[in-house]
């Protein structure tokens, strides 16, 4: 069973295009990081609201994106976008265990 979830935030207006430009740049990178099955970025019907959708084959492959040297920096600043925090849904299969 994969290790998926849906992160819901708000992005500040005046932040909003560094973050954009910030999410392209993290979906490009996340190529590279073994474990990742899948990882994009969607823009929800609420204004302001932004959306992850992270897949990764465990626990510890999300971990180790979250540490990765080319992730941390642009983390970083993507959390410095956001307006108050992020609200993360686990995400779980339909029939465990097949």
């Amino acid at each position: 069973m994969a290790y998926s979830f849906l992160s819901r935030f708000r992005i500040r207006a005046d932040r909003e295009a560094a973050f954009i430009a910030l999410a392209r740049d993290m979906e490009n990178l996340v190529d590279r990081e073994p474990g990742t099955l899948a990882f994009k970025f969607f823009r929800l019907g609420q204004p302001g609201m932004f959306a992850v959708y992270e897949s990764f084959v465990d626990e510890a492959a999300d971990k180790a994106h979250m540490e990765t040297e080319h992730g941390k920096p642009i983390i970083a600043a993507m959390l410095d976008c956001m307006d108050g925090s992020y609200e993360r849904e686990m995400l779980y299969d339909l029939e465990p265990g097949r």
